[in-house]
């Protein structure tokens, strides 16, 4: 008869390869059920984005395998459970990622919108905050022009609002708020205030990734989000020329700066290199190579991955459509990599 005690044991030599401890050690085998020829347990995972998810699944067959029995079936239920970062302003938000960029036009608003996607689609509860005052792009890039939320009272009778729902994901941005042709020509404490509102005032729910669209460079709003609320870590967007490069640094270096002390998550280089449509094999570096991959490695931090230059982003974009929907496109796997990769770093932090 197999007992608990010789499953526990042999999964005790599966090792979690990025938190570098056994899954027994970790808590992670729950719900063991033994059976006449055949086992059943969960492995609780720390994201349900992890993407080493099969890699660890194939590790406890063969532990089972191989210190229990051969011929016993093996049901595994591969689930997860986000660990939540200390957070008493925003409950209900597990972990907060802040996708920046030294400057303007490097698709950080792009890369923020399929990553929340990406993270969802992977089963994560993902919210998206548009927190580009003065450029929100949120609604044009998921065909909500025009759309208002609406508003809930809760139970303590506050007055909260209502994010707007989108393929899956819980959006929020000032351009729900204002006309879309009209200047926002705000003063720094009234957008930061503003921007406060866009986090206290809503009604996020319980989710387990809130992705915030910063706006580009290093001013009031990046230092008042990251000194007001409990940030998982930042992702920074860069393209591989040297101009948007030294801006970058800049960006991490503030998420470095004593007195806010944000994790940088890793590197993303958009605009790594252009294929054209009718060339899939083809990769032209226009704006150079590897630009990213350099950035990450001299400031000692995660190259996360590198998305091409392919006009169906920018197309999927301006249609309200973005292209991690489109399965059929090879960029929508690029961003499921690199969500993968993001969840990956939150898991080894949370963990540390």
């Amino acid at each position: 008869m197999i007992t608990q005690e010789q499953i526990l044991h042999a999964l005790s030599h599966v090792e979690e390869p990025d938190l570098k401890k056994d899954l027994v050690t970790l808590r992670m085998i729950q719900n063991i059920e033994i059976l006449p020829n055949k086992i059943r347990f969960d492995v609780v995972l720390t994201t349900p984005a992890c993407p080493l998810k099969d890699h660890i699944e194939h590790a406890c067959r063969n532990a089972i395998s191989f210190f229990v029995s051969k011929e016993v079936e093996v049901d595994i239920n591969m689930t997860s459970r986000v660990v939540a970062a200390d957070n008493n302003q925003l409950k209900g938000i597990k972990n907060i990622i802040l996708v920046s960029s030294g400057k303007g036009g490097v698709g950080k608003s792009t890369v923020a919108a399929n990553l929340a996607l990406a993270l969802s689609k992977q089963g994560a509860r993902t919210g998206l905050l548009d927190a580009d005052i003065y450029g929100p792009s949120l609604p044009i890039m998921f065909g909500l022009e025009g759309a208002k939320p609406e508003s809930t009272k809760t139970a303590d009778g506050q007055t909260k609002i209502l994010p707007l729902e989108r393929f899956g994901l819980k959006l929020l941005s000032i351009g729900f708020f204002t006309d879309p042709n009209q200047p926002i020509p705000w003063r720094g404490p009234m957008a930061t205030s503003a921007i406060k509102q866009l986090f206290n005032d809503a009604d996020w729910g319980e989710i387990d990734y809130l992705v915030v669209d910063m706006p580009p460079g290093t001013g009031d709003i990046h230092i008042t989000v990251s000194q007001t609320y409990p940030i998982s870590g930042a992702v920074i967007v860069t393209t591989p020329q040297h101009v948007a490069l030294a801006d970058a640094i800049k960006g991490m270096a503030m998420y470095r700066m004593e007195g806010i002390n944000v994790p940088v998550l890793g590197v993303v280089e958009n605009m790594a290199y252009f294929t054209p449509a009718e060339l899939p094999d083809k990769q032209y570096y226009i704006f150079g190579k590897d630009g990213g991959k350099r950035l990450a490695t001299e400031n000692n931090v995660p190259f996360l991955g590198e998305i091409p230059l392919v006009k169906a982003v920018a197309d999927a974009g301006d249609n309200g459509f973005p292209i991690l929907l489109d399965e059929s496109e090879p960029v929508a796997e690029a961003y499921q990599h690199i969500a993968g990769r993001v969840a990956q770093e939150l898991s080894i932090l949370a963990n540390a």
